[in-house]
């Protein structure tokens, strides 16, 4: 049987069925999760897509964090279960507290939708193996909360652990030390503000090509499945 990943659907999430394509076209069996059922149907591993979950009322998804599924997606996460935070669900995540820091307002106020470049900085977690270490992709970024923040204490545990995932070159958003991504120490869950599931081909990903950059988060998780 093929690795099963879920995708979940909040009211609001707009980037769900890009994800699910992307889960598909590197062999997986994709699964529609819904954000009120608590099941998660047997999947290997999850994906928390962007979007604009709840309107982003209050704080981006600070309402989504309360879903009768992400219950148990934190257990499932806190045991091992491999989760992948895209933009909005990278909010979801710290909001979670299965990550740390904030996504505030983006530095100029403006909602940002460009391709950016960025930097694979770790590539041991179970979505970037795929990867080389230092190895630069080109990542669209669709987002207004985008701009990733912490204390000084929490970043330098970060850099010092080794769990910020990815930088980006020319900082789009104002994002503290130009992070673009992070994992949990035990680099089950990350949280990447770039959408990688809009970049796993040349005829819909950035132009010019490469249009697969964000297609190594998709094969390095299936790999991982396969020989668990």
């Amino acid at each position: 049987m093929p690795a099963r990943i879920g995708v979940v659907t909040f009211p609001g999430t707009l980037d769900d069925q890009q994800a699910l394509r992307a889960a598909a076209a590197v062999g997986a069996e994709p699964v529609q999760l819904w954000h009120r059922d608590k099941d998660l149907h047997q999947v290997d591993a999850v994906v928390l897509p962007g979007g604009f979950s709840y309107g982003d009322y209050l704080r981006a998804g600070a309402i989504s964090r309360f879903s009768p599924v992400m219950d148990t997606i934190i257990d499932a996460a806190r045991d091992g279960l491999p989760v992948l935070g895209i933009c909005n669900g990278f909010q979801v995540l710290c909001e979670a507290h299965l990550l740390e820091g904030a996504m505030i307002r983006n530095g100029d106020l403006h909602f940002i939708n460009r391709d950016v470049r960025l930097t694979i900085e770790n590539n041991r977690t179970v979505w970037t193996s795929d990867y080389e270490a230092g190895a630069e992709a080109v990542i669209p970024i669709k987002n207004m909360d985008g701009r990733f923040v912490a204390d000084e204490h929490t970043l330098d545990a970060l850099e010092a652990e080794g769990r910020v995932l990815a930088r980006y070159t020319d900082n789009p958003n104002g994002a503290a030390r130009d992070i673009a991504g992070i994992s949990n120490a035990a680099g089950n869950v990350v949280g990447l503000m770039p959408h990688p599931e809009y970049a796993i081909d040349d005829l819909t990903g950035p132009y010019p090509g490469p249009g697969t950059d964000g297609l190594p988060f998709f094969t390095s998780i299936l790999k991982s499945l396969v020989s668990a």
